[in-house]
């Protein structure tokens, strides 16, 4: 007379079970909760190093030193860090502008336009460019001269001055990688979870 035992399909629902409880659920909420902090504090981090590459970029500027090279540390770095964006609290577009390097340009400008200028040979343009122009020829050599002989306020195109540069959604650095990790065992969590009680209500019904 044989033994009773348990049938097929319940022995493969205890087996099952028993493996997913190999991985304790505390020790994926411990991680979880882990890649989160971690995450937390690499993506405020990357934000303040931003800041800092900034502050450093605006004393650059104003010592008038490698403006350049402080642009390019700041660029790169907001490129290739998520939350690293500086979007400016009071509003003002876009949040880097360099006021000292905007002088500059203008004095350098004014230098330019303070410059001796050939008066003989401006009037030979203008009686050259207003010959075809008949009837209207003292008029149009007026405007000519008084268009490039009276000085005229510099513009400084925006691009020379101001910058923003975009941060990624996401990025291959501590913090996005953290978060990859967070969302991977908040899923693992889930599903463990969600299959130990399927899991456990089938075998109640086999029983």
């Amino acid at each position: 007379m044989s033994l009773p035992h348990d049938p097929p399909p319940r022995r493969k629902l205890h087996h099952t079970l028993r493996n997913l409880r190999r991985v304790p659920l505390w020790l994926l909420a411990l991680l979880l909760v882990a890649s989160l902090v971690v995450f937390v504090l690499a993506y405020r981090q990357n934000n303040l190093t931003a800041l800092q590459l900034r502050d450093t970029l605006l004393q650059v500027d104003k010592d008038n030193g490698d403006v350049e090279g402080a642009l390019r540390d700041l660029r790169e770095f907001t490129y290739s860090h998520m939350n690293a964006g500086l979007a400016a609290d009071n509003g003002v577009y876009p949040p880097i502008q360099l006021k000292y390097r905007y002088d500059r340009l203008v004095a350098e400008a004014n230098a330019k336009a303070a410059e001796p200028r050939d008066d003989r040979q401006i009037a030979i343009d203008a009686a050259n460019h207003c010959n075809t122009r008949v009837g209207v020829r003292n008029d149009c050599v007026s405007a000519y001269l008084e268009a490039r002989v009276t000085a005229q306020p510099p513009t400084i195109p925006d691009a020379l001055y101001k910058f923003d540069f975009a941060a990624p959604i996401w990025s291959p650095d501590l913090a996005g990688w953290s978060l990859v990790a967070a969302v991977f065992l908040a899923m693992t969590l889930v599903i463990k979870i969600a299959s130990q009680r399927w899991l456990e209500s089938r075998i109640r019904n086999h029983a």
